[in-house]
């Protein structure tokens, strides 16, 4: 940043990998459980000026003092949400689930919005981020009437598969500077009833949310695709500088690092 000030923004965990799912190496530990999370999301976090801490589930009772910490946060992607924690019954296709994780993740959103810190959220973050404002979520889009576009494409993050529409006016289409953008798509879950406060900014051409942002909040914005994989595309990069910009701006309830250039 210009004053030597780096913002550090909580980056979730992806998924956590029990001991069975990890793969024994000659030389390296035995198996054990591990936190995931693709760098990509830190290198974006990193290009935009700010600090990435990777986050682990923890007690409920670390929230606090961990965003006391920060300037900001980036909900990642990752596996389903179980559908316990917006009062559904679990669909046929749902895939795995981590309660821990959950809970976790969405008292952390909880808190973090309630503390109006900055938040950046991807895919299944765009979700945790409903779920936490009293949202639901379609459990299986396939089954969705009305299901016309492919949102778990078989091509790499890298690649675009689909086009999104986004609302005139919205700070979402400010930031990347258009109202249409074609994006990556790796999930079988998606909004479902908005959460309060939220408003639908982005959608598909089948109708599925694909963006939200919260007007009342400074910065608040959730994207369904994996926009840390495309930035090198300027109008994806964009969404993790305007979460940096808004972690930076003098006055806000945040914690910022002295930077060592």
């Amino acid at each position: 940043m210009g004053d030597g000030l780096r913002p550090l923004i909580a980056v979730t965990t992806s998924e956590m990998r029990s001991a069975g799912e990890v793969r024994q190496t000659d030389q390296g530990d035995p198996p054990q459980v591990e936190m995931a999370l693709g760098l990509p999301y830190l290198r974006a976090v990193e290009a935009a000026g700010g600090l990435p801490l990777v986050v682990p589930p923890m007690d409920l009772e670390a929230v606090k003092p961990l965003l006391a910490q920060v300037a900001g946060v980036c909900l990642s992607g990752g596996p389903d949400l179980d559908p316990v924690a917006y009062g559904a019954e679990p669909d046929p296709s749902l895939g795995p689930v981590n309660d821990a994780l959950d809970r976790f993740e969405i008292e952390l959103a909880r808190q973090a919005d309630a503390r109006g810190l900055p938040l950046l959220a991807i895919c299944r973050g765009m979700q945790t981020l409903n779920v936490a404002r009293g949202g639901t979520l379609h459990q299986h889009l396939p089954d969705r009437p009305g299901a016309t576009t492919a949102h778990r494409q078989s091509e790499p993050g890298t690649e675009v598969t689909h086009g999104v529409r986004i609302a005139e006016g919205s700070r979402l289409a400010s930031m990347m500077e258009s109202q249409v953008a074609e994006v990556n798509s790796f999930h079988h879950q998606a909004i479902d009833r908005l959460g309060g406060g939220l408003r639908a900014v982005a959608w598909s051409t089948d109708g599925v949310i694909e963006g939200v942002e919260a007007p009342a909040r400074d910065f608040l914005v959730g994207v369904q695709w994996h926009a840390e994989t495309l930035t090198d595309r300027p109008e994806q990069s964009a969404l993790f500088g305007g979460l940096v910009h808004a972690a930076s701006r003098p006055g806000a309830r945040s914690s910022r690092i002295e930077s060592a250039a």
